[in-house]
């Protein structure tokens, strides 16, 4: 099919991500049948996705004539699981079996605005919204066939796809009723507040493992991601890059690329790039720009520079002492002060920022890899002085993003390339731009001070985060007299969301200096710990890990140079808690993590084999960063921008890993691809200093050596 019609461009949709169908191959493909809406049209869901409960029931879910329903969502799959359970949400209130069920995922053209894939908020917000417009859907559904047998709705029963009438044997499918083309009316109300759904006790579908619909594609390799996709004519993009951060252009000449055959080269202030038949000659042509640029650098401080720099440039006032903190802690009879760091890590993808974009009746299509494709058609709009209906994106289930996908700046990078040369082009940044021109997670500087009454209870706390954010910032710990700041600060890398954002570093410092203050009490760390913690979950998780991990038998056994630390957490309204087991050697500064005993819980699980990969995840992500990952740069240039340079987690680098996962039924699920990170950066520290007694107060942990 031609890409190059209106109604025949490709576009990667469904439970086989990797087809391209046309818009009317779309509506072709779903039948003649009932479209449901859980969202307004007037106005876009709220930007942590889910609907109000007001929304008419329009275009959230379509039903077909061969009985396929089909459920539309603005939320991305990075991997995390969120096509999986959104078709198990679906499958679950609509009473049908799981294959029955496709979804189709981040087309602005085709479904709601869900929001940011971002904050672990598809599981509180977004499921709860799908739940919602497919119970309103059976509901409707049902109603309509007490109406065409004249019977009570409360006599009706569904399952499998089907409403029937147990006393008399009649049966309708969904299909039938599609085909029979009497439910649109019946649809057009409003989803009734409070609607009701099914309890967590009477779950079939959901609460199970289940596997994800695509994953033969992905096993395969038949899936299709952005980097993969394909148009006729199209041509390859390559940009020139600053030779630093902050480098202005001053002086180019463009007409040594010009002169190549097939070439377009574009300039708009400071960008400047080349689009050609393949990636070998439009980089061929960027070498040619290259020898005749000419850079104004800005002078930028070095990573060995960072600390001081962040503390001169804060900003913001601290909060006032309206807790009475200052006169705690000149009343306190042991006192601690210490600064903890944390340092700029790369979100590191597997797959590096890629888009393939399209012109047609001035009018602009974008595939890529984002997590926010409204957001992203939004700027698109913006940057190109369009309406945002002249602008459509589509994000194909895509890599692992960790708080971060590329695809949002290399998307406005090929649409400039597109343009100019009249014909689709795509553009795919190597591994250095990845690592350079992508943003951070930001480097932390946190400052604590912290007081100790006479029973060795803490009688102060002040904690102040510089530089990267507020999340997770207020303690857990019950503390009389507290204060707590965030101060923003001029960072010098370009910094951006993270995998549980601040929590990581927040976490990290208030996790160390509990146990500090744990040894000048003379007191366990769990015991410590549990004698400040009043919240009964977070508690629960504490005792649960400290219980599976064996924590007073194996610390009164340890060996010399083996040690075993604990942290926990909360974020995002679950609680995680970690005990490790690590192994120094001071003579090569070596340190390995043996054993990992983490205990998490987020309410009621939706899927536990999927919600335990994202634990495992988020473990080995923080060792990453716990064990090794940091960026390092001088004078605007990043210094280790490949994988030879910056070490992310190896195979030799997994410990023996004990997940337990606590289900509580009887609260409402949330999101679990962050919070399990945050206690893994503290617990292996703490086990530092307790193999060694050298204490740590950074990430990533720097051994002295003997």
């Amino acid at each position: 099919m031609s890409a190059h019609s209106r109604e025949e461009d490709p576009l990667p949709i469904g439970d086989s991500p990797a087809g391209r169908v046309s818009r009317r191959g779309f509506l072709q493909m779903l039948g003649a049948g009932l479209l449901i809406t859980v969202t307004d049209k007037a106005a876009p869901a709220q930007r942590g996705g889910g609907a109000r409960e007001s929304s008419p029931i329009a275009s959230r879910i379509h039903i077909g004539e061969d009985g396929t329903i089909t459920v539309l969502t603005g939320k991305v799959e990075l991997g995390q699981g969120a096509r999986t359970e959104i078709t198990q949400a679906a499958a679950e209130e609509l009473r049908a079996p799981l294959g029955q069920v496709r979804v189709i995922m981040a087309d602005t053209d085709l479904v709601p605005n869900d929001g940011v894939t971002a904050g672990s908020r598809t599981t509180p917000q977004t499921i709860p919204a799908v739940r919602r417009g497919a119970a309103a859907a059976r509901g409707a559904l049902t109603a309509l066939a007490a109406r065409e047998w004249q019977v009570e709705a409360a006599s009706l029963t569904v399952r499998d796809g089907a409403i029937a009438h147990p006393p008399t044997g009649r049966r309708l499918t969904y299909a039938e009723l599609a085909k029979a083309g009497r439910v649109d009316e019946a649809l057009q109300t409003l989803i009734p507040d409070g609607v009701a759904l099914t309890p967590v006790v009477e779950w079939e579908v959901l609460g199970v493992s289940v596997p994800r619909p695509n994953a033969r594609d992905l096993v395969t390799g038949a899936h299709r991601y952005a980097s993969d996709l394909t148009l006729p004519d199209m041509l390859q993009g390559r940009v020139l890059r600053p030779p630093a951060y902050g480098a202005r252009l001053t002086a180019i000449d463009l007409s040594a690329a010009q002169a190549l055959e097939g070439v377009t080269v574009v300039r708009d202030g400071d960008f400047v790039a080349c689009a050609a038949k393949t990636s070998l000659q439009a980089s061929r042509a960027v070498e040619r720009l290259a020898k005749s640029a000419s850079w104004e650098a800005a002078p930028q401080p070095s990573d060995a520079e960072l600390w001081d720099h962040l503390r001169r440039h804060a900003s913001g006032d601290r909060p006032a002492d309206d807790q009475g903190v200052e006169a705690a802690l000149a009343a306190a009879g042991r006192t601690l002060s210490a600064e903890y760091h944390t340092a700029y890590v790369q979100h590191a993808p597997m797959e590096p920022g890629a888009a393939l974009a399209e012109w047609k009746d001035d009018r602009l299509t974008v595939w890529l890899g984002s997590r926010d494709p409204f957001g992203t058609r939004a700027q698109l709009a913006e940057a190109f002085g369009l309406p945002a209906d002249r602008v459509r994106v589509v994000v194909p289930d895509t890599g692992g993003g960790f708080g971060m996908k590329s695809g949002d700046f290399v998307g406005q990078e090929a649409a400039r390339l597109a343009k100019a040369a009249g014909r689709p082009v795509r553009l795919q940044w190597t591994r250095e731009e990845e690592f350079t021109w992508a943003y951070y997670r930001p480097a932390a500087l946190i400052e604590v001070r912290a007081g100790l009454d006479a029973t060795g209870s803490i009688a102060a706390w002040d904690f102040t985060n510089t530089n990267s954010g507020g999340a997770a910032l207020g303690t857990p710990y019950a503390i009389p007299h507290r204060r707590v700041a965030y101060r923003p600060s001029d960072s010098p890398l370009r910094s951006g969301s993270y995998r549980a954002l601040a929590a990581t570093a927040n976490n990290f410092a208030r996790e160390c200096c509990m146990d500090e203050l744990a040894i000048a009490a003379g007191a366990d760390a769990l015991v410590f710990r549990l004698a400040h913690l009043q919240n009964a979950r977070l508690r629960t998780v504490l005792q649960a890990a400290a219980e599976r991990f064996g924590w007073e038998g194996r610390k009164a056994s340890a060996a010399e140079g083996v040690g075993f630390g604990l942290a926990c957490g909360t974020e995002k309204g679950s609680y995680v808690a970690a005990c490790v087991e690590v192994a120094v050697d001071r003579r090569g500064a070596t340190l390995d993590v043996r054993r990992v005993c983490e205990v998490f819980e987020c309410g009621a699980i939706l899927n536990p084999d999927n919600l335990r990969s994202q634990v495992y995840g988020c473990i080995m992500m923080g060792l990453g960063a716990v064990l090794r990952e940091e960026i390092q740069f001088a004078n605007g240039a990043l210094l280790n921008a490949r994988f030879s340079q910056y070490h992310v987690p190896r195979f030799e680098d997994v410990p023996e890993l004990d997940i337990h996962l606590l289900d509580r039924p009887d609260i409402d699920p949330v999101g679990g691809g962050e919070t399990p990170l945050i206690a893994i950066g503290p617990a292996v520290a703490n086990a530092v200093f307790d193999a060694i007694g050298v204490r740590v107060r950074g990430m990533p942990i720097k051994l002295p050596r003997i």
